[in-house]
């Protein structure tokens, strides 16, 4: 387990890109990364999570004491609905979260929402005892790119407070675009976006908002929801000028998902002995009705 965060330390940051829910069941180099990832950062007091999966035309974060598990996809198999990940709420981070960001207006969530497949999926294996306290930040979705640039950079003191502020959404995201055979294989539209988009987060973050001016980016976004959170993790870099992001795992996922995945502030070891990509999901899934 590891040491509880000291007072004063900075913790680290992340960006997960969670692809399917089916890692939440799989041992593959992704979910490897993301166990690496859990056990080298200092156990945080409190877990904040930019999901992909709450976008509505709001900024809220959830204050209730007890969230529940919500499983927001279709098609998978039963023992993926069956997955419960029983973490505490911290209600009072709902206010910190208010205080950092103001004079930006968030409303407190009590009972609409909770932990979702793009915040469990992964922290099943980041964080599998589910004994750290989860808040989540919605995306709003009626906001622009700078603007979430602006509030992930806002959300910097939280890190001196031993809260963990984690993105999770996939930087290429095209569901109508899928293809459930090619498991570790992007399109060549799919690669140089994210390979452009990975050279800006690891020089420039503060660019990141710019990459909707890309040739490809209508292919690799046509939705901005799972793009979004990544914009959090580049507006903690650019107010961290001594940290610098650093890739945690990358590759592809069914020809138009990218798997990319960064830190801040942390430097993880590459597992070891784990090859296997993104899982098969049943052939009978429709990709563009799953909501992954």
């Amino acid at each position: 387990m590891p040491q509880a965060a000291t007072p004063g330390q900075v913790m680290p940051a992340v960006f997960f890109g969670h692809g399917s829910p089916m890692n939440a069941l799989e041992v593959n180099r992704y979910t490897a990364a993301w166990r690496a990832f859990g056990q080298a950062v200092p156990r945080p007091r409190a877990i904040l999570v930019i999901s992909a999966h709450w976008y509505i035309h709001a900024t809220a974060v959830t204050a209730m004491p007890r969230p529940r598990t919500i499983h927001d996809f279709y098609g998978f198999p039963k023992p993926l609905f069956d997955v419960e990940y029983p973490a505490p709420g911290l209600p009072e981070l709902a206010d910190e979260v208010r205080d950092v960001v103001h004079p930006d207006r968030i409303w407190a969530d009590v009972d609409t929402w909770g932990i979702d497949h793009g915040t469990w999926s992964v922290l099943v294996h980041a964080f599998p005892d589910a004994s750290i306290p989860v808040v989540q930040l919605s995306i709003n979705a009626s906001k622009p790119f700078h603007h979430h640039l602006e509030l992930g950079r806002k959300l910097a003191p939280l890190r001196e407070r031993g809260v963990l502020v984690v993105g999770s959404g996939n930087v290429v995201h095209n569901l109508r675009g899928m293809n459930w055979k090619l498991s570790d294989h992007g399109y060549d539209w799919a690669q140089r976006f994210d390979q452009d988009a990975k050279e800006r987060m690891l020089t420039d973050p503060t660019e990141f908002s710019t990459l909707d001016a890309h040739p490809d980016y209508r292919n690799a976004v046509p939705t901005p929801d799972h793009f979004i959170p990544a914009l959090y993790l580049a507006g903690l870099a650019g107010d961290s000028p001594g940290d610098r992001p650093d890739v945690l795992v990358d590759g592809y996922a069914y020809g138009s998902l990218s798997m990319t995945a960064y830190t801040l502030g942390l430097t993880c070891p590459d597992p070891t002995g784990v090859t296997d990509g993104a899982p098969q999901p049943p052939a009978t899934t429709p990709p563009d009705e799953s909501n992954i």
